[in-house]
């Protein structure tokens, strides 16, 4: 099964083995495909690393989705923190979660658009801004998920511009995180 782009040529990229080990483990922890594999933790799959192998997966496209499964492991396992905000623990895990998601929005990069179009870099850098205070708390308007999820950006063409598709996936994950903050 090839579940990412291969790299051309004789050029090596991910093993497909292991990636694909690592992404049916990531499914059965999310409660899709095989229930019989050993569950993962976002900190895993953040810290996996792949063999290169000739003709393997393009890494930028593996890269990519491990992160949006990070933030879909993460969600999950931060859902019953959230019925347990009465005990102060909870709240500090909560919070050290949060930071956690901020830190990973201001480390964000995403690749340049194709053939010079993509997202205006400065609305998209200006938007996750905001959604780093909202994270932290440190706002008096907050985003919403909604709001993340109806976002309009300018496009660029012919000069640099974030590449479309990974701006959309991201910020998708990230409402869902939001939804966690309210």
């Amino acid at each position: 099964m090839n579940r990412f782009p291969r790299v051309i040529g004789m050029r090596s990229g991910y093993d497909p083995v292991e990636v694909d080990a690592l992404i049916g483990r990531i499914e059965s922890t999310l409660g899709r495909g095989s229930h019989a594999l050993e569950p993962v933790t976002a900190d895993e799959v953040r810290g996996a690393t792949f063999r290169a192998k000739r003709g393997g997966y393009q890494e930028t496209a593996v890269d990519f989705a491990l992160e949006a499964f990070v933030v879909a492991l993460e969600t999950q396992a931060k859902r019953p923190v959230r019925l347990a905000m009465a005990e102060p623990t909870g709240e500090m895990l909560r919070e050290e979660w949060f930071e956690t998601q901020a830190a990973r929005v201001e480390r964000v990069a995403f690749r340049p658009g194709r053939m010079g179009t993509g997202y205006n870099e400065d609305e998209i850098d200006a938007f996750l801004d905001r959604i780093v205070a909202t994270l932290r708390g440190t706002t008096d308007f907050p985003v919403t998920a909604k709001e993340v999820r109806a976002a309009k950006f300018s496009t660029v063409l012919f000069r640099s511009g974030y590449l479309i598709a990974d701006v959309d996936s991201f910020l998708a994950g990230i409402a869902d995180v939001l939804e966690q903050r309210a």
